[in-house]
């Protein structure tokens, strides 16, 4: 896939993302949030599918759903909202478990089924909340840290990079890179505070930003560990030049609960 095609689709995305944040609604950015965590649920249950573990999409489809649901209504609380999800697994997997076949895939389907709710939905609900408490220039600041972050990252590892990271996960990541990857954050951070958040502390909107990189540079190892247990180079693809949705969310599956609670702690104090 050529440059012009990842630019010019990466241009298209930032442009929507971009105009749901600044113009629409709340209602209306938590819907886009939920089909987006939607795609990235059903890509990484393909992932499984690729090593014959079967999770049940339409279940986990309509829990991804319910545990939006505990995110965007308040009256509508997490735990209950869990409660719900265990008990409709429980009894979908008792009832559904009829034959030794099925059996023999329960503990794979039924494990993978959860786990994919809590690696896509539970966490990238808490942008809906960056956004509802905190507003959408922080969504702005959390995404240019991790862009420059991870823009800076590749640069300085492929300018100077000599020691492995995670060889296993992405053999291409290395020590100076990350490294590198936290300066072009803090930088991000401190670009972003002068533009839109004067008015809050220097060094703690840097450290927010470093510690936000640091995040993210666990979580796009962790989803490329799915992807090469899976035997696969991106999550699907269905974005031009780059790759599936998963492949795109990775970085915030970790970095948007941890983002929100350092607001809560650094800024929100």
């Amino acid at each position: 896939m050529g440059l012009w095609q990842r630019t010019r689709t990466a241009i298209i995305i930032i442009g929507i993302l971009f105009a749901i944040i600044q113009f629409a609604p709340p209602w209306v950015f938590f819907l886009a949030l939920q089909l987006t965590i939607i795609g990235g649920l059903l890509e990484f249950y393909s992932l499984a599918n690729r090593r014959n573990f079967y999770p049940q999409k339409f279940l986990g489809c309509i829990f991804a759903l319910i545990i939006g649901a505990t995110f965007y209504f308040d009256q509508f609380p997490f735990l209950l909202g869990f409660t719900i999800i265990t008990l409709i697994a429980f009894v979908y997997y008792v009832i559904d478990t009829n034959s030794l076949e099925k059996l023999a895939l329960f503990p794979g389907s039924f494990s993978l089924t959860i786990a994919g709710l809590v690696y896509v939905s539970l966490t990238m609900n808490f942008l809906y909340l960056v956004r509802r408490d905190f507003g959408i220039y922080w969504l702005y600041f959390l995404f240019a840290v991790i862009s420059l972050g991870d823009t800076g990252a590749f640069l300085i590892g492929k300018a100077i990079g000599r020691h492995k990271m995670t060889p296993i996960a992405s053999p291409n990541k290395t020590w100076e890179g990350a490294a590198g990857g936290l300066l072009w954050a803090a930088a991000g951070a401190w670009l972003a505070r002068k533009v839109l958040l004067s008015q809050f502390p220097l060094l703690e909107v840097i450290v927010m930003g470093v510690l936000v990189q640091a995040m993210a540079q666990v979580a796009d190892p962790l989803e490329s560990l799915f992807k090469r247990a899976a035997g696969v180079k991106d999550s699907s693809s269905l974005i031009p030049g780059h790759g599936g949705i998963l492949d795109r969310i990775d970085s915030y599956t970790l970095t948007a609960p941890v983002f929100y609670y350092l607001m809560k702690l650094l800024i929100m104090k």
